[in-house]
């Protein structure tokens, strides 16, 4: 077995773990019934931790790793232009996230015709409008602060984001400073309202310590193609992994994991998981198989290669068939009572219409990667 070249401008094993975190994302987001999901497959309900608790911030981390082999590439161009494409590229995923809420745009008006829904009652935080938050400023701190900004970064980011949780609330959904800054920010309605009250938890405080996943995903990047998929990195990143946990549940004592806050705690603990886990699959497919693709390999390539416009699509599918009615029914419930309640137990049911929901995406993601069409924001 041979370690990749120092050279090496790309990693299988990173596109696999992409494309991983796309497929948990779906599955998690769509299943047939939201009455019947089985518990590793739902977000903890405030305090503690799941294993759907992790998608998300290890999508942020990968995001981190693409930051890791692009971000030199934009550094020729010069600070200016650096600016220009981070700023460029960060408002078009907020963008689309603030479209997808939006969407369809137009509603019943009750007398039969058609009018524009309200930009004042549509949400602006979300998943996207994170990703491409957290994406701008790591990518700004990376470039003008270098990898020492980027650790300054980071301390203040969880320390200072604690300090405002204990200073300005409590920890609780309804008393929360994050609650707070979005209210005082946003306003009632633009924030998320499916906790019972108005809550967003992908609000704004929370942006801060998120964008240390990122900037976490960029250091095990810029490790691996610094010097290589070897046995001294992977050892490295695991212990690495290990503090991060160990810190994590040490601090969970007065800072409780929580993924609706994006608590510090959080952030370590996904960040340790995923240096963890990312070994293995640098084991498994850069070293074990020497980087080159294999069949299980390429399932997860698929989604890797189109990630957003696989995620919007999934996104804007369920919304057509959530506003698509056949009788009494959506056509997302119709499907699901009509071609999956009937074939198993309710909650396997409902993970097999998740795992058909992600297969049918992908299918999407297959057709493009044949014809070689490569959607890229």
């Amino acid at each position: 077995m041979t370690a990749p070249s120092l050279k090496q401008s790309r990693f299988l094993s990173l596109d696999v773990l992409r494309g991983l975190t796309v497929a948990l994302m779906i599955v998690v987001n769509t299943p047939g019934s939201w009455s019947h999901v089985f518990a590793p497959l739902l977000h903890a309900n405030w305090h503690g931790f799941t294993p759907t608790d992790w998608v998300f911030p290890t999508f942020l981390f990968v995001v981190g790793n693409a930051l890791a082999f692009a971000l030199p590439k934009y550094a020729a161009l010069g600070d200016g232009a650096v600016v220009a494409k981070v700023a460029r590229r960060s408002a078009l995923i907020f963008l689309l996230g603030f479209l997808l809420y939006w969407f369809p745009f137009f509603g019943p008006d009750g007398q039969g015709g058609f009018h524009l829904l309200p930009l004042a009652d549509t949400r602006i935080p979300g998943v996207l409008q994170r990703i491409g938050l957290c994406f701008g400023i790591a990518a700004l701190v990376l470039h003008f602060g270098r990898e020492r900004g980027g650790i300054v970064f980071a301390v203040l980011a969880l320390l200072g984001h604690w300090l405002v949780l204990a200073l300005w609330g409590d920890l609780t959904l309804a008393g929360n400073a994050a609650g707070k800054v979005d209210l005082l920010l946003l306003g009632e309605r633009h924030v998320y309202r499916g906790e019972g009250i108005p809550f967003d938890p992908e609000g704004l405080l929370g942006t801060m310590p998120a964008t240390v996943n990122v900037i976490s995903g960029y250091f095990a990047g810029r490790m691996l193609l610094a010097k290589g998929a070897t046995w001294e990195v992977l050892a490295r990143l695991m212990m690495a992994g290990v503090v991060c946990v160990a810190v994590a549940l040490c601090w969970s004592g007065v800072l409780p994991v929580n993924k609706k806050l994006w608590t510090g705690s959080y952030v370590l603990l996904t960040v340790g998981l995923d240096l963890l886990i990312l070994p293995l699959l640098v084991y498994l497919v850069e070293l074990r198989g020497e980087g080159k693709p294999r069949r299980w390999t390429y399932f997860f390539e698929v989604f890797g290669k189109n990630t957003l416009f696989i995620y919007l699509l999934s996104e804007v599918a369920v919304i057509v068939m959530v506003k698509t009615w056949v009788g009494q029914l959506t056509v997302y419930d119709w499907l699901y009572a009509n071609a999956f309640a009937p074939l198993a137990t309710p909650n396997v049911a409902s993970l097999l219409f998740a795992v058909l929901f992600m297969l049918a995406c992908w299918l999407v993601g297959w057709w493009l990667d044949r014809r070689r069409i490569y959607i890229k924001v």
